[in-house]
């Protein structure tokens, strides 16, 4: 799997140079009335892509911090549940007894 990973990380190093290559031209941009951000192509489009992709970076990373919290609750739950319920184990005393008390037909 992390082949794979490394595979398409390196496809997108290289389509991303290719593109900051083929694409290297300044461009304004209009924030605000007489605010003029000039800068390369390149870098806004990467830039543009961290904005969008943080938010659901953030929701991933949050959710999963919730989901092992809750796994590790259950688990420990699991836990306690079984070692205050030990199974019943009989003694030879208590199998003798009880055969005693109801012999076999």
């Amino acid at each position: 799997m992390r082949v794979i990973r490394t595979i398409v990380w390196v496809l997108l190093g290289v389509a991303l140079l290719l593109f900051s290559l083929n694409n290297w031209n300044d461009v304004e941009v209009k924030i605000w009335e007489g605010l003029i951000l000039q800068t390369k192509l390149p870098a806004l489009v990467v830039v543009s892509f961290l904005i969008g992709l943080l938010p659901m970076w953030l929701l991933h990373k949050g959710a999963r911090w919730r989901l092992n919290r809750r796994i590790a609750n259950l688990e420990n739950t699991v836990r306690a549940t079984t070692a205050t319920q030990p199974a019943a184990v009989a003694t030879t005393t208590q199998l003798d007894a009880a055969a005693q008390e109801n012999p076999p037909a």
